[in-house]
């Protein structure tokens, strides 16, 4: 996708993020976690308790994500254990996950990627929410 040079800074440093991703619709994702992939909400407390919890997501912060999916690092959560993994990041309309899976992609998570249209799509597409609990990573 092409961005104007016109267009506001945030909008293209949002383009450069996406280029070359392969981002997931809601059902691709569905298969992605099938195939082992690792679903991360990024959303907050309020998002989630407006929109709901997907289901075998775990939660975690974005200003903490990276320490916490790096397979290098002491910090890391169980889960980020192979820099390989693909790991699904998800907010609520896909305009910061596509800035998260970037910067994940950026400490060599090569197949970090994001939920196109976020959990509005995923709500639009009929598929499940729940009320939690919500599987929560400090």
């Amino acid at each position: 996708m092409t961005v104007p040079q016109t267009a506001a800074a945030v909008d293209r440093h949002l383009a450069a993020a996406r280029e070359g991703t392969h981002r997931l619709d809601p059902r691709a994702v569905l298969a992605a976690l099938q195939d082992g992939a690792l679903l991360v909400d990024t959303r907050t407390a309020t998002q989630r308790a407006q929109q709901g919890e997907l289901p075998g997501a775990i939660v975690i912060d974005r200003t903490v994500l990276e320490w916490r999916l790096d397979p290098t690092c002491p910090w890391r959560i169980p889960e980020a254990d192979d820099p390989d993994r693909v790991v699904v990041v998800v907010c609520r309309q896909g305009f910061s996950s596509s800035l998260a899976a970037a910067s994940l992609r950026s400490i060599g998570l090569h197949g970090a990627t994001d939920l196109e249209g976020g959990v509005e799509a995923w709500v639009a597409a009929g598929l499940p929410v729940h009320d939690g609990p919500a599987d929560v990573r400090e």
